[in-house]
């Protein structure tokens, strides 16, 4: 399939760093439109796509970017869009609001009537069940859609019974603020209300979980609003991790921006959180005992109820697919696509979601044309925040192994401790507003 050719112009490593990250976000954006006009121009085998119905399972990142991507490339395939909720809050974005730099309000995205717009059918409801034998999901009081092929995006579920002394209840006090909305509007209160020369504490679980590098940013932020409201107080974060993501520059931001403000420990010193005591606001490692008067507990995750229900997650707890098309490789015909998957090394972000979707659809259509999915390119391409005027990256494209049905590093580059973080966050903004609008119409 000729109309692939596009992805060999993303950059090798050598190229990435000469490039600037505006001219590799530019190279990446304009791949895209030369994918979407090649395979938009066939026009072979499509009575079948006209015969075809693809239920896509959540309105965020992942969903509404594949079902909006099928629509482009076959616009006579019938999709269907399934999301429990009228409106999405969006998690990127949440830690701008916590340190005040952004409304609540712009979080929240009603998608429904623009995507109905681009002859997306939207159900608004709850999946309750899922039929992978007879291809078909039922759909709030019974009723039954059946699917030629099933794209599932549920996100995240966090685990419980992980962390002795913290689980649902106990967070409608001591905040998660992992999934945007009240959460995020709890942990903004306790902030402000905090007394003065005060303790943040943050736990942040290991590897994989939503966002490697949102902890740090908001850590970065929240210092940023303590500096202006609360000076003597300071922020400490657990780790229960040795290393993490843009590690460096986040260290050198916080020795420059946030001089003395901001500790982080790792496992190895402290070791494991053995237990929380959500009264008291303690956090007890192997090897000492926290007090926080603001605690922020990040849980470890695992792939959302609705894929646990279908039956999609191994041990692990994710879903395992095939990154040739993000076809479930536990039941047939069901593909999983943003945090729910496992397409490691590919980080779970709202902008891998993102490609992973526009991935996923052209394989749907390929597959369903009896067409062989070409092999892939992905991209993951991520800003975080120091403060609103300066911001740090890291970028990865990835490509597919067909021996190992895996993905590989093609090329990675993050920002350096000395980079221009300036001109970063500018960057930033643009890269924001465009990940919304191409999301969210």
């Amino acid at each position: 399939m000729s109309s692939w050719n596009w992805l060999t112009i993303l950059p090798n490593s050598a190229e990435m760093g000469r490039m600037t990250r505006r001219e590799f976000l530019a190279v990446t954006l304009a791949a895209g439109e030369l994918f979407f006009g090649g395979c938009g121009q066939r026009s072979d085998k499509r009575s079948s796509l006209s015969r075809a119905k693809v239920v896509v399972a959540g309105g965020g990142f992942g969903g509404l970017n594949v079902a909006r991507t099928l629509r482009r490339l076959a616009p006579e395939l019938a999709v269907i869009l399934i999301e429990r909720n009228s409106l999405y809050i969006s998690c990127p974005g949440s830690n701008q609001v916590l340190a005040g730099i952004r409304p609540a309000e712009n979080l929240t995205h009603d998608f429904a009537a623009r995507t109905r717009e681009q002859g997306i059918n939207v159900l608004i409801g709850e999946i309750t069940g899922v039929d992978a034998r007879l291809r078909q999901v039922k759909f709030g009081d019974g009723a039954l859609i059946p699917y030629d092929r099933l794209v599932m995006a549920p996100g995240i579920e966090f685990r419980w019974d992980s962390i002795e002394g913290y689980d649902e209840p106990a967070s409608q006090t001591i905040p998660h603020a992992w999934k945007a909305g009240a959460q995020t509007a709890l942990l903004s209160r306790q902030l402000r209300a905090m007394p003065d020369g005060g303790r943040v504490v943050i736990t942040v679980p290991d590897n994989p979980y939503r966002c490697p590098p949102g902890p740090y940013e908001r850590a970065s932020l929240i210092a940023h609003f303590l500096k202006r409201h609360n000076p003597r107080a300071k922020l400490l974060i657990l780790d229960a991790k040795t290393r993490f993501s843009k590690q460096p520059a986040f260290m050198q931001a916080w020795r420059a921006l946030y001089p003395g403000m901001i500790e982080w420990v790792s496992s190895e010193h402290e070791g494991k959180i053995d237990h929380i005591d959500s009264n008291s606001r303690v956090v007890h490692t192997e090897f000492n005992a926290y007090q926080a008067d603001v605690l922020n507990v990040i849980p470890p995750q695992q792939a959302g109820k609705l894929a646990q229900l279908a039956g999609l997650t191994d041990a692990t707890g994710w879903c395992p697919v095939d990154p040739l098309s993000f076809e479930s490789t536990l039941l047939p015909g069901i593909h999983v696509i943003g945090d729910a998957c496992t397409a490691s090394p590919m980080p779970k972000s709202a902008f891998s979601a993102q490609s992973q979707a526009k991935i996923c659809a052209a394989a749907i259509v390929a597959l369903l044309e009896n067409d062989e999915p070409a092999p892939p390119r992905l991209i993951n391409h991520c800003y975080s925040f120091l403060d609103p005027d300066h911001a740090i990256s890291v970028t990865g494209v990835y490509g597919y192994q067909d021996s190992s049905r895996s993905l590989e590093v093609l090329s990675s580059g993050e920002t350096p401790p000395d980079g221009d973080w300036l001109k970063e966050a500018g960057y930033a903004r643009d890269w924001y507003r465009l990940l919304m609008e191409q999301t969210f119409g």
